[in-house]
């Protein structure tokens, strides 16, 4: 009965837990990390051929972004998911397999240009597709026998639609312990979605702590600050660029739009345009169609009930091709227009910031965490210039920020789930935070709550039934490759290819006379003696 730690320790990106118990494997999520790099992750002490279970708490890339990855390495368990996390993983797995295949084919025209040699994608859409089959949707609070000794339950957290805490309990050996994974709690009071609910016991808690240090500014819906900057932009003839995550977030925008054209909040543009130009944003939002019953909140449900889409209204364009995506910006009409990513690392996003950061009539409104390291963080901390496609983009645009949007809970509400818990459990585990958050959430909750919480890092395992500690890591910085270190690693690589074309001629000169074997034999001895350093 263990559990070891190996990834979103001390970083806030790339979750994965591992669970051994009752003779099985079990991943809680395997996510991509995204952003900046802080430390490096233990490797999973097993092939991944021999993992029978992932459970996964949500959708995002960051919690489920390597599970093709896991297939291609021979994973053939089950992934037990909600029923809206399996549909927004249908549609988000295979548009990051199309990316990871994009940019391999980008880097390959580079590298065959300089002579260097390919590169593979991470995964390819085959095993995005391939994963997918071994997905098993639950309903949320109902509680089943995952294999002997162990049962499990997936309670609605309201980080996302679909998103789930996960309750496991284990009993192996005479002895019975229940872990409580959070997953990302989710913020109160956001639209659409239900609030996060309540866990009341647990021996174990791994817990979230992304805003563990700090309280979301605004606690209202924000639309008045929403009008009130869509207002100001249209007026001055220019557009609303927001990016925005394709799942979750660009929802909630167009709820807020919504709102916005309902109650005529903005004079003089009555007819304004909102365009979504994300083909995945598209798939999801049909996706949260899919899923009213289960997982919207009373408000979002008492439109429905009065036969309104609570996202979608007049006046609302939705972009798929690429023409439609070009389209957008050789029409000069003030209008909004939402796209992803919502880090601005990648996708369309970065095409509508390249034709619209140096025009000060415009404005970029980020409604969501940027980590570091991506373009959006540099736009939101002051950059003054920008990259793009090679390009040197001057920021002439307003840039604004609608605090509080958060999909995460603040320290508040980590606290209010936390406190939820009737007695206080035999350890807490803080995980999926910067490295500096996790370590203060963590003294504040003993110092000040006398609770027994800890922070641990990658590779960090803990005896679940003994109650302590197998091994305690210290977290190893992760070493970025410099552009000089990456020349020398693929000239080297060059020589290895070069090494496995001499072993090919080797072989095929099998059949040849014994004394032009020699004279092969002799000519490559004498190559190794003059390099055999």
């Amino acid at each position: 009965m263990k559990l070891t730690f190996i990834g979103a320790d001390h970083e806030v990106t790339g979750s994965c837990h591992y669970l051994e118990a009752c003779g099985k494997h079990i991943l809680v999520d395997y996510g991509m990390e995204q952003g900046v790099n802080v430390f490096e992750n233990a490797a999973l002490p097993i092939p991944f051929s021999d993992v029978d279970y992932v459970l996964l708490t949500h959708a995002h890339i960051d919690h489920a972004g390597l599970l093709p990855l896991i297939y291609a390495e021979g994973f053939k368990g089950q992934v037990f998911a909600t029923q809206a996390t399996c549909d927004l993983c249908d549609i988000m797995l295979k548009d990051s397999a199309h990316i990871q295949e994009m940019e391999a084919e980008w880097k390959n025209r580079k590298a065959q240009r300089a002579g260097n040699p390919k590169v593979e994608a991470l995964y390819t859409v085959n095993d995005a597709e391939g994963v997918l089959k071994h997905f098993v949707p639950c309903h949320y609070d109902t509680q089943f026998v995952l294999c002997e000794g162990i049962r499990i339950r997936f309670v609605d957290v309201g980080h996302l639609l679909g998103s789930a805490s996960i309750e496991v309990w284990i009993s192996e050996e005479g002895v019975e312990k229940k872990i409580v994974f959070s997953g990302d709690i989710g913020n109160y009071n956001k639209p659409l979605i239900k609030d996060p609910a309540y866990v009341e016991e647990a021996d174990y808690i791994v817990m979230e702590c992304t805003y563990g240090d700090r309280y979301h500014e605004r606690q209202h819906e924000h639309i008045d600050e929403l009008a009130n900057i869509l207002q100001e932009t249209l007026d001055r003839g220019g557009n609303l660029v927001i990016p925005a995550f394709a799942v979750g977030r660009t929802q909630e925008i167009l709820y807020f739009m919504r709102k916005i054209k309902e109650d005529h909040m903005i004079a003089g543009h009555d007819d304004f345009e909102v365009f979504v130009d994300s083909p995945l944003a598209v798939e999801a939002t049909n996706v949260f169609n899919k899923n009213i019953s289960e997982c919207f909140d009373e408000e979002a449900m008492e439109l429905v009930n009065r036969g309104i889409n609570p996202i979608t209204f007049p006046g609302l364009k939705l972009s798929v091709s690429s023409d439609d995506s070009r389209a957008i910006n050789f029409d000069m009409t003030p209008k909004v227009i939402i796209s992803a990513a919502g880090m601005c690392d990648a996708g369309r996003i970065r095409h509508h910031l390249k034709h619209n950061l140096w025009r000060p009539e415009c404005t970029v409104l980020f409604a969501g965490y940027q980590a570091a390291g991506t373009l959006g963080r540099s736009l939101v901390e002051g950059a003054q210039v920008v990259k793009l496609f090679g390009e040197v983009i001057d920021v002439r645009a307003r840039i604004e920020r609608l605090d509080g949007i958060s999909g995460h809970a603040d320290k508040a509400g980590l606290l209010k789930w936390l406190h939820a818990f009737q007695e206080t459990p035999s350890q807490i585990f803080l995980v999926h935070g910067d490295d500096a958050v996790c370590t203060k959430f963590a003294n504040e909750l003993r110092a000040g709550l006398d609770l027994p919480a800890d922070a641990p890092y990658s590779g960090s395992i803990y005896d679940l039934a003994a109650g302590e500690w197998i091994t305690r890591t210290l977290g190893i910085p992760f070493k970025k490759e410099t552009e000089r270190q990456k020349e020398n690693r693929g000239i080297f690589e060059l020589l290895v290819a070069a090494g496995e074309r001499l072993m090919r001629v080797i072989r095929k000169n099998r059949v040849c006379a014994n004394k032009d074997i020699k004279k092969f034999t002799a000519d490559v001895n004498a190559l190794c003696d003059k390099w055999d350093l």
